[in-house]
Parts: C-alpha cells; structure tokens; sequence
C-alpha cells in the first residue's frame, strides 16, 4: 500500500480486551472520531492481526485471556513483521498497579491508562501518537538502509545497483548479483525451532554478511529473511566462492539463539556477466534475476546450495 493510500484511509486501530463493555466504550470513542476499529480477544490474535492487519495503533488490556497485555508488547516489538513505530497502548479495568504499569513501560508501550478513560484525553494522546507514527513511518520509506541490520534496504540497493552499473560499463567489468537466505528448515527444526527468533536470526546473517563482504560490495536485506549482495568485478565463479566463503564462517561461528548455538545453511542464487558493457540487461534486472534463482531453489528438491538463474527452468521464472 502506498503511502497515499494509508493516508486517505482512517486510521486502523487494533483493538484487544475480551471484556464486552470496555472494549464497547472504546470503540464509542473511537468510531465516532474517524478510526476504524479492529477486534481481538486474545494475545495471539492480536499477534496473528498485528502481522496481517498492519494496524496504525493497537490498544490492548493487561490482561489477555491466554498472556498479559506487556508479553504480547514484547513479542510485536521482537517481530520484524510488525512496525515498530507502531504505538502501542495498554489499558487496565481496574486501579493501575505501580508495577502493571512498570512491566508495561519496559515492554515497550506507549502509554499505560486505566478505565474508565477520558475520552478527550484518550483522543489527543492518539492524535499525537499518529503525528509521530507517520514521521517515522516517512524517514523509514525515505531512508537507504535497513533499521534491523544497517545494510541498505531495497530502495538503497537499487541505487547503488545503478552507480555500480554504471562504473562497470565505463570500465568494461564484471557484475555479480547474489540473492540468498537461510532454509526454511531453520525456521522448523523440531529439536530446536527458530520461528520465535526470526529477529535474531536476521540480525546473525547481517553481521556475518558484514564482515565477509569487500568495501566495494553493496550489501542489503531484500525482505523478511532474504538478503542481496552486488559485486563489482564479480564473475559467476567469483559469485560462488563469495557464498562459500559465508557458509564458512556460518558454520565456523555457529548462531548464539535462545540458550544453544545454531549452524545455519543458506541457499543462494545468482546472475552474473563478464562484461556489463557488453550486458543486455542493467545491474537491477540482474537482482531480480538472482532472486528469481533463488525463488526457484525454495521449491527445488535437488537440495543445491546455489543456482545461477541462467540454470534455472524457464517456466520456474515466469
């Protein structure tokens, strides 16, 4: 959704208590003065909800009937698939406890009231949490670099796609375009599963990418677990060693989640040219390109650790 898009919409406000009558008296609030409510009963619902619904602001009662108010604050905060700009407001039935409101805080919250709320009160508090949502929410769009990892996001990938392409065509050189990520398995082993650590997992790859690349390396994360690297001087063998050479160092210092370490895999697609002047294609083509080899390795029961796109089926990349 476009940024226009949000803007011309009313506001989306994830809303989180199982008990009839305050959830009813906050949606009289709310609805009234142009924010669109959405209900949930429970933590996980508002878990579930907060990924798919992308809401604007969630406000939620300490106590949920499957976990407390400031946990389920905790897990959005910890989820990359959540926006952490997103204001996050904790309310209590009864007479605030000195420590409800403390857990609350350190959880992460925005704001911590008791009911009945002042409506008034309750709506210029919202008004002002929007105004800053929507700042933060335009540097983001704005900005070049992933606030998870510190490499560069998409858009900052894209632009240094087209200033490495453009040095490369002056200089008759090679270009390299990795896409990789770790398996899916990682995310489901059995013994020791990783899908509540998805953050730390991302934050693991991204150091490791870090210290392995070149200076003259762009390197990025393309998506909730995907990461992208653009090698100048880079031919498809170059672009193999680049992948090994990271596997090496994953299996060389093993991932430190949750209370054991973890040796991740990862699988990698690639496309490359010798000369990119000489290239029918620019730099951020070939990006696409080795994510579409890397799409096609998800679903590939080879178990190959990397595929040029050149090698993959041409109904694969449709």
């Amino acid at each position: 959704m476009s940024e226009n898009e949000k803007s011309s919409r009313p506001p989306l406000v994830l809303l989180a208590n199982d008990q009839e009558w305050s959830a009813r008296s906050l949606e009289s609030i709310l609805g009234p003065n142009g924010y669109a409510v959405l209900r949930a009963y429970t933590g996980k619902q508002v878990l579930d909800l907060a990924r798919s619904a992308q809401p604007d602001l969630v406000i939620m009662d300490i106590r949920l009937p499957d976990m407390s108010g400031a946990d389920v604050c905790t897990q959005l905060l910890d989820d990359v698939r959540f926006n952490a700009s997103t204001p996050i407001i904790i309310t209590t039935s009864g007479p605030a406890e000195r420590a409800q409101r403390l857990a609350a805080f350190q959880a992460g919250a925005w704001e911590f009231a008791s009911q009945p709320l002042d409506g008034e009160v309750l709506l210029l508090k919202l008004d002002a949490f929007m105004r800053s949502k929507r700042e933060a929410d335009r540097l983001r769009s704005e900005s070049l670099l992933d606030p998870i990892t510190g490499l560069y996001n998409m858009r900052g990938l894209v632009r240094r796609a087209r200033e490495i392409s453009a040095e490369a065509q002056r200089l008759h050189s090679a270009i390299a375009c990795v896409a990789f990520a770790p398996v899916a398995e990682a995310f489901e082993m059995e013994e020791r599963p990783l899908n509540g650590h998805t953050e730390h997992v991302i934050e693991y790859l991204g150091a490791v990418v870090r210290r392995s690349g070149r200076v003259s390396d762009a390197i990025g994360r393309l998506g909730p677990t995907d990461f992208a690297i653009i090698a100048p001087s880079t031919r498809g063998d170059g672009a193999v060693r680049m992948m090994q050479r990271i596997q090496e160092t994953m299996d060389a210092e093993p991932a430190a989640i949750g209370d054991s370490a973890h040796k991740l895999k990862i699988r990698a697609g690639y496309c490359a040219v010798p000369d990119f002047s000489e290239s029918s294609v620019d730099a951020v083509e070939m990006l696409l390109r080795a994510t579409t080899a890397l799409r096609y390795l998800r679903t590939d029961e080879s178990g190959a650790p990397i595929r040029a796109f050149e090698e993959v089926p041409a109904r694969s990349c449709l």
